[in-house]
């Protein structure tokens, strides 16, 4: 392996956390539209966030930043330390960043609060002042009351509630027994749903919704690192497919800690997805069955606890959980994304205000004359736009597009005033811009590292299906000569990678550097162009590697691909399907690198597996089909064999070490060569500087061996 310099581009990504660092995030706009909050760190390679307000121009004075928080200065210099709780937290969410990495606001965006490690802060916003409030830690989670004058938190699993001053701090929901908490979500919900929170507060301030859950009925597995073999074993409730989930219940409390519990059918609908309540109408729950082909929307009467269906959802293959969705509008009508004739379409009411032109993707704001969405071209859109998400205004009147340039776009808004977050592919990182009634009137600036790499890139389709593509070229290449190939997907559901942003492609580039032609394919399965598209994985994740060979076919017939040399990477679901390809289809790939791949579904989580695979005691065949470590995944011929690196971490709790050692086992069993690169303390991410480092130039020194290269 070779050593790179101190500025290589391995080294720098591992030390940027892939560019991220200093750019800022976390978008919070005060609804007088006088400031904006953000989360930025101080450099490119600082991982240490802080918190920002940017005070807007009114007329008397020109728009300026200033810092809101230090954590550096909170701290005293002193080392940050996290509680186990809030680092599974952090898994979750997959944030491997510092300092303050998340906070929340009351309504008029005039006091913050956060955790800085395991200790509540809260911040003045308009005085610029922070203070410490003194109360028990870990602190995990606290949330300002829409009035501003408590703040809510969790601590051990129980929720408590204190002033916003610090004083008159107390509990309101204890756990009664060890495997139970308050206030956080379960593990499904966090790894799966979308949803990281479990606790709301009412319009009121009077009031929370909790949910209470209990992992006790949830297997449980232990996680150790055998290079550490003086440390004790996590032991964690992992829900496999199959298995028993975790109890939630959901409760309403008063501020005397007096409980009304929801109610609805939970053994129908076991799955809490979504919890909305604003002073536009009653409490509104999203509840799913476990197979998630049907769902409800339920209001809830707080003093009660009783709930009335709102509206109905079913679908013979599933349904899907967006950003966002479902709320009401101002009106106190229902908004939602729905899957309804072919298209994915925003629905207010029971009437859908877009058609089969847009694929909706998230509902970001909800007006009271229009709601803000981002969503990326539909079936029926006049052409495409290959890897490009936008922002639209919606309404009766129609749909108009704010983001102005293609590229991925996302937004925030309150008070009349947008910030619009966008990426292109012909500018590193993401532009922020600050918009007042349709206009830009400040930035807010970024620290990130440029990158010094810009992809050399080709959106294109690819296939009888039109499969959306990336094909990289190397910075220096000539356009004759034809080149090995690498394939770089991740290719399942959630996980789009053919993508018109810079910073998205700048791996798949310095793989090309080295002399490949790099392609990136999104095959059926995953989201950006309709339903059916997305859903055409049912029962069939091996659907994936038949569109990447697709795509790989079609366009060597336009480009200098050498067929002869085709190696495949990938990361998770595209580790699962780097190390399918190598052993399905050994005509078409020479080496695979298969990243903390899923390779038996028995052993991921209820609500993803379920939702495309179906119950494993039911669908038992389906499991094996898409397995890579039963007879049925090792069926391909016994010739030729084709060099297979595994690489995992130790310490994954998502996609667990056991995956694996179970491919190992069985490759071995059949014969197969193959590499097992274990990775001692890293997790399903590797933030690890030196790690994510020598890794990116291991699999380098891994495809040119296996493909004989120079």
């Amino acid at each position: 392996m070779t050593i790179e310099p101190a500025d290589s581009f391995p080294r720098r990504h591992a030390r940027t956390q892939r560019f991220t660092l200093g750019a800022p995030r976390s978008f919070t706009v005060a609804p007088d539209g006088s400031r904006v909050v953000f989360l930025r760190s101080a450099s490119g390679t600082d991982r240490a966030g802080a918190l920002w307000v940017l005070d807007l121009a009114d007329g008397r004075a020109e728009s300026r930043e200033r810092l809101a928080a230090d954590p550096l200065g909170l701290l005293g210099g002193g080392r940050e330390r996290l509680s186990a709780e809030e680092r599974a937290r952090r898994e979750r969410s997959r944030e491997g960043g510092a300092g303050i990495v998340g906070y929340a606001t009351d309504r008029a965006v005039e006091l913050a609060a956060f955790a800085l490690s395991g200790r509540l802060f809260a911040a003045e916003l308009r005085a610029g002042t922070t203070r410490e409030l003194p109360v028990p830690g870990p602190v995990i989670d606290p949330r300002p009351s829409p009035d501003g004058r408590l703040v809510a938190y969790v601590r051990a699993g129980g929720l408590r509630v204190v002033g916003a001053e610090g004083q008159d701090d107390r509990v309101l929901a204890e756990p009664e027994a060890d495997g139970v908490s308050y206030g956080l979500a379960e593990f499904v919900a966090a790894e799966e749903m979308g949803r990281s929170r479990g606790f709301w507060w009412s319009p009121e301030s009077d009031r929370l919704l909790v949910a209470r859950v209990d992992d006790t009925p949830v297997r449980r597995w232990w996680i150790s690192d055998p290079a550490q073999p003086e440390r004790d074993p996590q032991h964690v409730p992992y829900p496999a497919a199959g298995t028993a989930n975790a109890d939630v219940r959901l409760f309403v409390l008063g501020l005397d800690g007096v409980r009304t519990e929801v109610v609805w059918d939970r053994a129908r609908y076991p799955y809490l997805a979504h919890v909305h309540w604003s002073a536009a109408g009653a409490p509104l729950i999203l509840v799913q069955a476990r197979n998630q082909r049907s769902q409800l929307y339920l209001a809830v009467d707080p003093d009660t606890g009783a709930t009335r269906m709102v509206h109905a959802d079913e679908d013979p293959i599933w349904l899907d959980l967006f950003a966002g969705v479902p709320c009401w509008s101002p009106s106190g009508q229902l908004v939602r994304i729905a899957d309804e004739g072919g298209a994915r379409v925003l629905a207010v009411g029971e009437r859908p205000l877009t058609g089969a032109q847009l694929h909706v993707r998230a509902v970001l704001d909800v007006g009271a004359d229009d709601v803000l969405v981002s969503a990326s071209a539909g079936v029926d859109a006049a052409a495409p736009e290959i890897g490009e998400v936008h922002v639209y205004r919606v309404n009766e009147l129609g749909v108009e597009r704010l983001s102005d340039e293609p590229g991925v776009h996302s937004a925030v808004r309150a008070g009349g005033v947008t910030v619009l977050v966008s990426a292109t592919l012909g500018r590193p990182g993401a532009r922020v811009r600050v918009l007042r009634d349709g206009k830009a009137t400040a930035t807010v600036m970024s620290y990130a590292e440029d990158p010094g790499l810009s992809p050399r890139i080709l959106l294109t389709e690819g296939g009888a299906r039109r499969i959306p593509c990336a094909l990289l070229m190397p910075t220096d290449y000539d356009g004759v000569t034809p080149l090995p190939v690498l394939l770089d997907p991740y290719g399942g559901p959630h996980g789009p990678r053919v993508v018109a942003a810079h910073n998205a492609h700048l791996t798949s580039q310095w793989f090309a550097d080295q002399g490949f032609a790099v392609l990136v394919a999104d095959g059926r399965g995953t989201p950006g162009r309709s339903p059916a598209w997305e859903k055409a994985v049912h029962h069939a994740f091996t659907a994936s590697l038949d569109d990447q060979v697709d795509a790989l076919h079609d366009l060597a017939r336009s480009h200098p691909l050498d067929l002869s040399r085709v190696a495949v990477r990938g990361w998770s679901y595209g580790g699962w399907l780097a190390a399918l390809a190598v052993l399905r289809r050994p005509d078409v790939f020479h080496a695979g690198i298969a990243g903390a791949p899923v390779t038996d579904w028995r052993l991921y989580d209820t609500h993803y597996t379920e939702r495309y695979l179906g119950d494993p005691a039911a669908d038992a065949a389906v499991y094996a089909l898409n397995s890579l470590v039963t007879d049925e995944g090792l069926s391909s011929p016994a010739e030729p064999h084709r060099p297979l690196m595994i690489v995992h971490g130790l310490a994954d709790d998502n996609v667990v070490f056991a995956h694996a050692l179970r491919l190992s086992s069985a490759l071995l069993a059949a014969g197969r060569p193959h590499e097992v690169l274990p990775l001692s303390g890293v997790t399903h991410m590797t933030p690890q500087e030196q790690v994510a480092e020598n890794l990116l130039l291991l699999q380098v020194d891994f495809l040119k061996r296996s493909l004989k290269l120079a």
